[in-house]
């Protein structure tokens, strides 16, 4: 096994341990963050039903329109107001956060921050 191959296989262990504890409902669903190094993607996501709420990315229209980079904390911070917006209009105000195996540092936490600024409780 090679070191991509391990960094890979660690993840998908700390993803599986968080998902193990955490579960989303119709009345708090999951704010499930996704991450690679140029771009962070979020979606808002009922288990039970097995539907996705919402979900936007650093790769969409209305990040694009902000011309924020995905890559920076900034870029993270603005994705999490555009996801917060998304949730509330789709009639989601509280939500149990996934930071999908990765640290709650950096840009994960400033996502993380960001939508609870702009309204959504977690």
């Amino acid at each position: 096994m090679n070191k991509q191959q391990k960094k890979q296989a660690g993840l998908a262990r700390r993803h599986r341990r968080v998902r193990g504890k955490i579960s989303g409902t119709a009345a708090r669903p999951r704010l499930c963050v996704t991450r690679s190094n140029n771009n962070i993607y979020a979606q808002v996501i009922d288990d039970v039903s097995h539907t996705t709420i919402c979900g936007v990315s650093t790769l969409g229209p209305a990040f694009k329109a902000t011309g924020k980079n995905g890559a920076t904390v900034e870029g993270a911070a603005e994705l999490g107001t555009i996801v917060s917006k998304l949730a509330q209009e789709n009639g989601v105000t509280e939500v149990v956060f996934d930071r999908g195996g990765h640290l709650y540092h950096g840009r994960v936490k400033a996502l993380a921050d960001a939508a609870r600024e702009a309204g959504l409780k977690f």
